[in-house]
């Protein structure tokens, strides 16, 4: 049996919104029966239908008068029409049963979502429709993301229980204040792109030490994957694991003393601090 017995939702069928739904039924997380999705790209929906036997909603507003939990999976460009619209049909103040709504809009604050699912600022409406905001990144097409969850005063224990399990069907999730989502963007949701920046200096130089363009790619995915197997089977940190192959006058040595000279690490920091700024600037 399904761990989730409730009908979800998905208003669009991007990379992210797909990535969920095979993975909620990969995971036996949620029957295909309960699964419905609407976008504006009919040939992707005709194409999950094909693939997982889920449903396809002809409107958004008869996707969320269906389901349960509604996740909203549309780019941050887009989601104010996409709620604007539902709002204008009546949509959320004519709800006849509670419903929790995810979003998964970058940078996108839960005091805008609130705006149009509250807005006729009946009292019922909040608790009846807690709002959820998740952060996910890009290796959840894999089934190896990380998300951030936080939720708003409305939302409680139970639903984010469901939230949770809905989340770790593709990777990691880390609950956090609303307030830390900014952090969260910066090291998890952009952290992917740190990683591949160094798969492709490494790459870089491998072929210019010789190696053909196919041996450099693959040597290099290679030792980072090692490089994640070895740091989740051990204790100790990243700094001690480093430390550990650093051998006084070896050749690791002489690498991290250019990347020390070049300040890299503080770079780093600089960086993901920077996509921290980004963020809460985007979120204003």
């Amino acid at each position: 049996m399904p761990d989730l017995n409730l009908k979800i939702g998905f208003i669009g069928a991007g990379n992210m919104g797909q990535a969920m739904i095979g993975a909620l039924i990969a995971s036996d997380c949620s029957a295909a029966s309960d699964i419905f999705v609407c976008d504006v790209v009919k040939k992707q929906t005709d194409r999950l239908a094909v693939t997982y036997g889920i449903s396809v909603a002809a409107e958004n507003s008869i996707l969320v008068k269906t389901c349960d939990v509604v996740i909203f999976a549309v780019k941050p460009q887009t989601i104010e029409t996409v709620l604007s619209d539902l709002k204008d049909r009546d949509v959320f103040s004519t709800a006849s049963r509670k419903k929790i709504l995810i979003s998964i809009a970058a940078g996108i604050p839960i005091k805008k979502l609130e705006s149009y699912v509250y807005s006729d600022g009946d009292p019922s409406r909040k608790k009846n429709m807690p709002i959820l905001r998740v952060m996910p990144n890009t290796p959840a097409l894999v089934l190896a993301g990380v998300s951030g969850l936080c939720g708003n005063a409305f939302a409680v224990p139970e639903d984010m229980a469901v939230a949770r399990k809905i989340l770790r069907a593709m990777g990691t999730v880390f609950e956090c204040e609303e307030k830390e989502m900014d952090a969260v963007t910066a090291v998890s949701g952009s952290g992917p792109a740190y990683c591949f920046y160094l798969a492709e200096a490494m790459t870089a130089a491998a072929h210019e030490l010789g190696f053909s363009d196919e041996d450099a790619s693959a040597m290099t995915t290679a030792t980072l994957k090692g490089a994640v197997a070895l740091m989740e089977s051990q204790p100790e940190t990243a700094a001690d694991l480093r430390k550990r192959v650093t051998s006084p006058g070896g050749t690791t040595e002489a690498a991290i003393r250019v990347l020390d000279d070049h300040r890299v690490k503080q770079a780093i920091i600089a960086a993901v601090t920077a996509a921290a700024r980004r963020s809460r600037e985007l979120s204003a």
